[in-house]
């Protein structure tokens, strides 16, 4: 079991004021894997100040300086990797297979891609007699999920760093591990004391003393709807900036002329990533009446293909959910699937056979209807539902009949036919024709699904403000 009892303050590792030990379950075993400090008000009181500090300093830095930081990161993170992924597997349960790209290598890369764009920002742009200057926004307070613990530090705090702002990450209780790998790597790469600290605790403890903290000029959250209004809530008093990615419901929407086989093989697998526990998961697959027969089947192959187990197990491609909660939760709304009237393709809320322990859930499709509990609230879980629909009018319709607009995907005969389509989707981000993620390209969502952006210079960018000079 690993155990820490400290945390990161101005480049020191100090014991934290809080009292007793967050502790961190295996969702595989069910057993502790590890315990961090419960930390207090006091930590975030000691982080923000350090931070304030070292603003003045660090805000001067030259890109040069900033680009090598990120770089020495991305080189520290990647050294370690193995030890990461594993500690990472243990913690979320994420097949090792998948986990080193998707957890750790994909954070390398992040860092590296930032330190790129970092170079594009126009820092310095004349209109008339004016400059017009963009300047860090100050100290940031950085509140990370526990889905992909490690990647969501780098996008925020990477970028913090490189717009030359200072940092206070709370990391994810559950699985805190990333955060302090990362915390131990912002050593290796020599960045000066200050720059980044990172405080241990819960979410109504830390993250809510980090959001009303009078220091903190902004805050960037991945969360949930409930904690990104809270923090814009506990912000609002000081008229903080804020950050907020908040989920998704997101639809793989194909068009009568479209690609049904790849486009049910690619969805599910974007819907069943990490086991589901995705924000921008295809979990809603629109296609139309007359092709559903063959939808249903397409979807019940693909999705018993999947392996549960043992995540060390390289024959394994999807493992448990995060804990007891989630497992129950998810299989709750399967339930409230069928109880409103919905098809199960396959799956099911039962216990998967031969998994005694461990908190897994069944790969699941259902067939259901737009307004069905499981076609509107986040499942979080390897979940997806079908959803059939006459007319194009009547998909888009379905499409943005959703409190949250995070993702999508859409597939036509052509390329140009999809876009046409995307642009009638209210969401942030929409792949056509499978096409890959563009990591250069702004990620965030409409509606429920927050406000802001993240990746490329646009992550970089949220966190400058202007300034008007001459």
């Amino acid at each position: 079991m690993i155990e820490r009892r400290d945390i990161l303050i101005d480049g020191a590792w100090l014991p934290s004021a809080g009292d007793g030990m967050i502790e961190v379950e295996n969702p595989v075993t069910e057993e502790i894997a590890a315990t961090v400090p419960r930390g207090s008000a006091k930590d975030v009181e000691r982080a923000a100040t350090a931070a304030h500090a070292a603003f003045g300093s660090w805000s001067r830095s030259t890109l040069d300086e900033r680009v090598q930081v990120l770089r020495s990161l991305a080189d520290s993170i990647e050294k370690r990797a193995d030890d990461i992924s594993r500690t990472i597997v243990s913690e979320l349960g994420e097949p090792l297979s998948i986990a080193t790209a998707h957890q750790t290598l994909s954070t390398v890369n992040h860092l590296r891609s930032t330190a790129e764009e970092l170079t594009k920002v126009d820092w310095d742009v004349r209109v008339g007699d004016t400059l017009v200057h963009r300047a860090p926004v100050g100290v940031v307070g950085a509140i990370t999920p526990w889905n992909v613990p490690l990647l969501m530090i780098a996008m925020k705090v990477g970028a913090a760093i490189a717009a030359g702002c200072t940092v206070v990450l709370k990391g994810t209780e559950v699985a805190p591990m990333s955060s302090y790998y990362f915390a131990e790597a912002t050593l290796d790469a020599g960045l000066p004391a200050g720059v980044f600290n990172l405080v241990s605790g819960d979410g109504p403890t830390i993250g809510e003393a980090i959001a009303a903290h009078p220091l903190v000029d902004m805050v960037s959250l991945t969360g949930s709807p409930r904690a990104g209004s809270r923090v814009m809530e506990l912000a609002s008093a000081d008229v903080k900036r804020v950050a907020l990615e908040l989920g998704g419901k997101s639809p793989n929407l194909v068009l009568p002329d479209g690609d049904l086989e790849r486009a049910v093989a690619t969805g599910i697998a974007d819907a069943f990533r990490n086991s589901g526990q995705v924000c921008g998961g295809l979990t809603r697959l629109l296609v139309p009446r007359s092709r559903l027969a063959e939808t249903e089947e397409l979807a019940r192959a693909v999705a018993e293909k999947y392996v549960l187990g043992d995540p060390f197990d390289a024959r394994t491609t999807l493992g448990p959910v995060i804990n007891a909660a989630q497992r129950d939760r998810i299989r709750g709304l399967i339930r409230s699937g069928l109880e409103e009237g919905a098809r199960l393709v396959t799956g099911g809320p039962e216990q998967p056979d031969g998994l005694e322990r461990g908190y897994f859930v069944k790969p699941t499709v259902l067939t259901g209807s737009p307004r069905m509990r499981i076609a509107q609230e986040e499942i979080f879980g390897p979940v997806v539902t079908i959803l059939p629909y006459e007319t194009e009018d009547e998909a888009i319709t379905i499409a943005n009949d959703s409190k949250y607009g995070l993702a999508g995907a859409v597939w036509a005969a052509s390329d140009e036919r999809a876009r046409d389509i995307a642009l009638r989707l209210r969401t942030g981000r929409i792949r056509i024709n499978g096409s890959p993620v563009n990591p250069r390209a702004p990620h965030g969502g409409f509606k429920l699904s927050g406000i802001g952006r993240e990746n490329g210079r646009f992550g970089i960018e949220e966190f400058l403000e202007y300034q008007s000079i001459g």
